[in-house]
């Protein structure tokens, strides 16, 4: 097989992978590149495809795995997102048929809503986010 064949394999492969960005082309451009050195060492083609192929399964076998965990980031909740699930102070009585009520949160007073209609729910009681719709934390 012509080296050309092997670096428009590999050059094609990278560029899906630039493009995708989902580690699955990546491990063949490995392999094809492979095939390109042993074909410029004049190596008989189907034992550049043999070579080839391994190369891609060995690499994707052993090195995705661990390539992946580097790439995959936990996301971490921030602002406002990190105050669901925490428990609250509600500084003025909740009552979602009136409009009105208010929590403590983290140091900053929040437009608050009970997660049940027609419950309202006193000044100085804690309670628990559960969602933020806009500007209001729901609680219950």
């Amino acid at each position: 097989m012509t080296p050309w064949i092997w670096l428009i394999l590999c050059v094609v492969l990278v560029m899906i992978e630039a493009g995708t960005a989902g580690l699955t082309t990546i491990w063949f451009a490995g392999g094809s590149l492979v095939g390109l050195i042993l074909s410029l060492f004049k190596v008989p083609v189907p034992v550049q495809i043999f070579a080839a192929i391994i190369v891609s399964v060995l690499l994707l076998v052993f090195t995705r795995p661990a390539v992946k965990r580097l790439m995959d980031h936990k996301v971490i909740r921030t602002n406002a997102e990190s105050l669901i699930g925490t428990k609250v102070l509600v500084t003025e009585e909740i009552d979602n048929g009136h409009e009105k009520g208010a929590a403590l949160a983290n140091g900053q007073t929040w437009t608050a809503r009970a997660a049940q209609e027609g419950r309202i729910i006193p000044a100085g009681e804690h309670v628990t986010v559960r969602e933020i719709r806009g500007v209001k934390l729901i609680v219950e």
